[in-house]
């Protein structure tokens, strides 16, 4: 049940938030708003205040900002009150800060958490390595710094991981190292197999922990760092997941998140926090993608907009976005199923 609130409230905040940076901006530009929505389905609870609705809905993921012209144009409102009536970087404002309100959100309680308990290290140097591991085998030992795997450059601790996850460990791994003593040396690793819980696991032996540092300064180091390296893990995983490094039964839903969340909950309120910036920054990346039904897909219409300089026909890209929306809630499903198999 615990588990339950802090998914519900987890994924709420990041919604809200989401959907807070397209209504604040719809209002600043004058845009008349119908209905701000948390949650998807039947409402559970609405009132009316002004010219909006605001309802709670009852199945809690998703949410929306109903916009005056969103779908086409309006007879009952002055087209100035509308999406379409606005000028193309007003339209690109509330557009983007749906995204723009997650990441904001994200980076401040990076610096909040990091303030509070400390902004850990992100060097990739290696806090240990197991005797009769992989890694010790070859000759990895405490203290090595990590410069590249398999030709990739290594920045951050999270580099490491990101590049371990998307590498074929049947194929062997490269790392190349810089030894204590300054020496550069490269070596060839292939993991161990092993099964942990039932689900086949690859142990190459090293462990990473950060020396955590206190203060205004390192706080904000760690916070600029930890932000561009979640942005690259998802670049990197957008790619790979393009290229085949990244497979689509890798990719979690819903559920895969309730387990995150469960996982999380035990490490306390800073591991929670964490999450919630993960997954900000996460959500912001993804919708900014130039895809169908994402807020990335309107923006792409309205720089199409600007080059041509005349409208794209509403009912065009209103096909687009039913399309991609269709898309969109098959792999959700094929997603969850994965989530769901994976449980057994």
């Amino acid at each position: 049940m615990v588990t339950l609130i802090l998914f519900i409230i987890l994924l709420g905040s990041i919604i809200f938030i989401h959907e807070g940076g397209h209504f604040l901006f719809a209002k600043l530009t004058g845009i008349y708003v119908y209905e701000f929505a948390l949650g998807m389905g039947p409402k559970l609870f609405s009132f009316k205040k002004g010219e909006t609705e605001y309802s709670l809905r009852a199945i809690p993921i998703g949410g929306f900002c109903q916009l005056a012209g969103e779908e086409g144009e309006v007879e009952d409102l002055p087209r100035e009150r509308t999406l379409p009536g606005k000028k193309h970087w007003q339209k690109f404002l509330v557009m983007f800060f749906g995204a723009g309100f997650n990441f904001i959100s994200a980076i401040l309680v990076l610096f909040f958490i990091s303030l509070i308990w400390g902004a850990t290290s992100t060097e990739p140097i290696l806090s240990s390595v197991e005797k009769e591991t992989p890694a010790y085998e070859a000759g990895l030992r405490k203290g090595d710094e990590i410069l590249e795997i398999n030709g990739h450059d290594i920045w951050t601790i999270d580099d490491i991981s990101l590049y371990l996850t998307i590498a074929d460990p049947d194929a062997g791994t490269e790392f190349k190292i810089k030894k204590e003593n300054g020496d550069i040396e490269t070596y060839e690793i292939t993991p161990e197999k092993t099964k942990v819980d039932g689900e086949e696991r690859y142990i190459y032996g090293i462990g990473m922990q950060g020396v955590e540092e206190h203060g205004f300064l390192a706080s904000l180091e760690y916070t600029i760092v930890k932000t561009g390296s979640l942005f690259k893990q998802m670049w990197v995983t957008l790619v790979n997941l393009f290229t085949g490094g990244v497979k689509l039964s890798q990719l979690s839903g819903p559920v895969g998140i309730y387990e995150v969340v469960g996982s999380q909950a035990s490490g306390g309120i800073a591991n929670i926090l964490y999450l919630f910036s993960f997954l900000s920054i996460n959500v912001g990346f993804i919708n900014l993608l130039p895809l169908p039904a994402f807020d990335g897909g309107h923006i792409l219409f309205i720089i199409i907009e600007k080059i041509k300089g005349s409208p794209v026909k509403p009912e065009t890209e209103a096909k687009f976005h039913a399309v991609g929306l269709f898309l969109l809630m098959l792999l959700m499903i094929y997603v969850t199923f994965n989530d769901i198999l994976r449980l057994f």
